[in-house]
């Protein structure tokens, strides 16, 4: 019970309900207030005309008029009097002149002792006291009692509405916190069984709307996430081996033959350069991985600054043309004037050169590679065409991954890292890598101005 009371929506529920208790006390009083003040003002109007009435009548008619007020009153809620100049009783059930009593044009409050069939009773009433023509005084009151039995009405509503609207609004919260409780409890089972290790598991997601929802559809996309990394954390392994150990394999064969055919030092040299060659490509693999993993973490977003995306492709592009020189494949690069992205220099220029290092790689002999940077609304396009075998639908979802390499590239040379690369260095600048078939292969990176 203690710890339901600690809940957050529970003190909510409670906080709530008090509020509204003093919203709903505040009107009931505000209500009451303007009922006694129109209740006094009318009953004072009605008291003023009446003396003004009996005022104006003859001599003669006042006792009649005082005496038929009186009778008029079964419910012992007026009194009336009529006294002579000297305060001496002529007609009414008012005893005597209240003391300190004065003629006012208005109404005032006053103490009277009425003369009832069953005795002697003081009241506090609301009198309207004249002076007639000849000096005599006359009274009528009214009863405060009415004004009072209001109030105690008005209480008795108070208490009969807002006691059962307060107790609601108690087992309102009882019942909010539960449910919270509930659901607490079950988001604490699922965390607890995906820090166990299911990651498959997901939060329940409800009503859409609900924040308790929200904050399970961000959780469920964070796990997403977690279980897509661990899951190419767990290939990322088997994938290094795979690929280092045929270089290294390599490596120790060449050693081994040399050691035991080799019959001249430049027999040794050559097994030797051979050697390095194959330990510089698993360096070469060790080193993309570790710069992968630098761009994935953001810790060149410091370096970051305005950059003309045209001129680095462009240095890219001359770069790896003679490469394209050698095998006849013509390697045409078009920009549209300046072209300005936020971003890392170097980076950037990496990213290029392995668009194109893959398009030359992939594009057969006397083939063809096209390099664009244009404005196509209020992007910067980078676009990077060849006439090669393409990618099929099936590998271009997983083509940036480390290491994948489709069938059809199983015999080119590299260590299938430059797309993962591409795709790091794409994500760490919130671009968009974009990759479909041309004819050919046409790989985009969409850069927002």
């Amino acid at each position: 019970m203690f710890r339901r009371l600690r809940l957050t929506s529970f003190r909510w529920a409670v906080a709530i309900a008090c509020t509204f208790f003093v919203c709903t006390a505040l009107l009931f009083g505000f209500v009451y207030w303007q009922s006694s003040i129109y209740m006094t003002e009318h009953f004072d109007s009605v008291g003023v005309k009446r003396a003004e009435v009996i005022a104006s009548m003859r001599r003669g008619e006042w006792v009649d008029a005082v005496e038929q007020r009186v009778s008029e009153d079964p419910g012992h809620q007026f009194s009336a009097g009529l006294f002579t100049p000297g305060g001496h009783r002529i007609a009414g059930n008012i005893e005597s002149l209240p003391p300190h009593i004065a003629a006012r044009d208005g109404a005032q409050d006053a103490t009277v002792t009425r003369i009832d069939p069953d005795g002697r009773h003081t009241q506090s009433v609301r009198a309207v006291v004249r002076r007639l023509r000849g000096g005599e005084w006359l009274i009528l009151g009214r009863n405060n009692q009415e004004s009072e039995e209001i109030a105690e009405i008005i209480g008795r509503a108070l208490a009969l509405g807002l006691l059962p609207a307060l107790g609601l609004a108690a087992l309102t919260g009882a019942f909010l916190s539960a449910g919270a409780k509930q659901r607490i409890e079950e988001l604490t089972q699922l965390a607890g069984q995906i820090a166990a290790g299911d990651l498959h598991r997901r939060l329940p997601i409800i009503e859409r709307d609900h924040p308790y929802d929200k904050l399970s559809a961000i959780i469920n996309r964070m796990l997403d996430h977690m279980e897509l990394l661990v899951g190419q954390l767990a290939n990322v392994g088997n994938d290094i081996a795979h690929d280092l150990r045929t270089p290294l394999t390599r490596v120790r064969t060449t050693l081994e033959r040399a050691r035991e055919n080799a019959q001249t030092a430049e027999e040794l040299r050559d097994a030797a350069d051979r050697a390095i060659d194959g330990l510089d490509k698993s360096l070469a693999i060790v080193t993309a991985l570790l710069r992968i993993a630098a761009i994935e973490h953001g810790q060149r977003t410091v370096g970051f600054g305005n950059v003309d995306l045209g001129r680095i492709v462009a240095e890219a592009a001359e770069l790896y043309s003679p490469m394209a020189e050698d095998r006849h494949i013509r390697l045409r690069v078009a920009s549209g004037g300046a072209a300005a992205v936020t971003g890392d220099r170097d980076l950037l220029f990496e990213a290029a050169a392995n668009l194109i290092d893959n398009a030359i790689k992939f594009t057969p002999d006397n083939g063809q590679v096209d390099v664009a940077v244009s404005h196509v609304g209020d992007h910067t396009v980078l676009r990077v065409s060849d006439t090669g075998p393409g990618i099929s639908d099936t590998d271009r979802e997983v083509v940036t991954r480390r290491f994948y390499r489709a069938d059809k590239s199983r015999r080119t040379p590299g260590a299938g890292l430059g797309l993962s690369l591409v795709a790091a260095i794409v994500k760490l600048h919130g671009f968009r890598l974009v990759i479909s078939s041309g004819p050919g292969c046409v790989i985009e990176i969409i850069c927002p101005d």
